[in-house]
C-alpha cells in the first residue's frame, strides 16, 4: 500500500516554529525570499478563482509572511505573529511617518502600505525582516 505523502511548506519544521518575534521576522524573511512579494493584500487570488496553488507557496504580502511564518497559513494568527507586526510597523515608516493608530488592523494596514510602495522588491523586504530581526536581537 502506497503512502499519501502531504505537502509540508517548506519553512515549516515540526521543531523550529519560530518562538520570539527575531525569530518571527527571519522566518518570514525566509518566506519572502523563496515566495517573492505580493504588493496586494496577503495573497494573489486569496478566493482561489484562478490559482490553485497553495496559499503558503504564493507570492505573498509581508503581514501574510509573518502570519505564515507562525501559523504556516497566511491568513491566521498567534499572539506572537500581533507582537511582530506591532514591533514591526513601529520602525518603519511610509512618507515620513509611523502608524496612525494601535490598532492590530491598523499597524497590519500601515506595513502593507509600506510594501505596496511603487518600486518595493523582494530584496528589500527580506533586508528589512533580517535588520529588524538583528536590531530585536540586541535589544533583547
Amino acid at each position: 500500500m502506497t503512502e499519501l505523502l502531504i505537502p509540508v511548506p517548506l519553512h515549516v519544521s515540526p521543531v523550529a516554529r519560530p518562538t520570539t518575534v527575531p525569530q518571527v521576522f527571519r522566518a518570514a524573511a525566509r518566506i519572502l525570499a523563496s515566495n517573492g512579494l505580493y504588493q496586494g493584500d496577503f495573497v494573489p487570488d486569496a478566493l482561489d478563482r484562478e490559482i490553485c496553488v497553495p496559499h503558503f507557496l504564493r507570492p505573498m504580502s509581508v503581514v501574510a509572511a509573518l502570519k505564515c511564518a507562525t501559523t504556516g497559513d497566511p491568513h491566521l494568527t498567534l499572539p506572537l505573529a500581533d507582537e511582530a507586526i506591532g514591533r514591526l510597523a513601529l520602525r518603519l515608516e511610509v512618507d515620513g511617518e509611523g502608524p496612525l493608530y494601535g490598532g492590530i488592523f491598523d499597524l497590519e494596514a500601515h506595513i502593507d502600505a509600506w510594501g505596496d510602495l511603487e518600486g518595493r522588491t523582494t530584496e528589500s523586504a527580506v533586508a528589512m525582516l533580517e535588520h529588524a530581526a538583528d536590531v530585536c536581537e540586541v535589544t533583547l
